[in-house]
């Protein structure tokens, strides 16, 4: 079906037959990947030490006292870090699509707020994950 159209007509030079495969939307904001990373970065603090502790590099007992001195003391710093990743991935991805402005930001405020609640879900469940397993230390 080379140089033919679905109909069996030759095509016009300028004329390219369509493509079967679907192209992925580039004007999509991905939500779980910003979300998940900066939710993740937010809960470094008690979830470094759980996979040092989960991998068997540092007992049980020393990643429950980092994690609770880490959390204890530097949450917020963690926490700013979190806010500061997702906005910058936001930023990235809305520059990269040419709609890093408020018309751009007012079109997609529905997967921005998917964003923000999937960071603060992948936040609590993380965090309920690393307090449940330092009842086991």
């Amino acid at each position: 079906m080379d140089g033919q159209n679905r109909e069996g007509t030759p095509l016009a030079t300028s004329e390219k037959p369509a493509a079967t495969t679907s192209e992925p939307r580039t004007d999509r904001l991905p939500v779980w990947r910003i979300g998940l990373t900066g939710g993740l970065v937010g809960i470094l603090c008690c979830v470094g030490p759980t996979v040092l502790a989960l991998l068997g590099i540092v007992s049980a007992g020393t990643a429950f006292a980092w994690a609770s001195e880490l959390y204890g003391g530097y949450a917020w710093l963690f926490r700013l870090g979190g806010l500061v990743v997702l906005a910058l991935l936001v930023w990235r991805s809305l520059r990269r699509q040419n709609q890093c402005n408020v018309a751009g930001m007012r079109r997609r405020r529905w997967r921005l707020l998917g964003v923000a609640a999937v960071a603060v879900l992948t936040y609590l469940a993380l965090y309920a994950f690393t307090t449940w397993l330092g009842t086991f230390a």
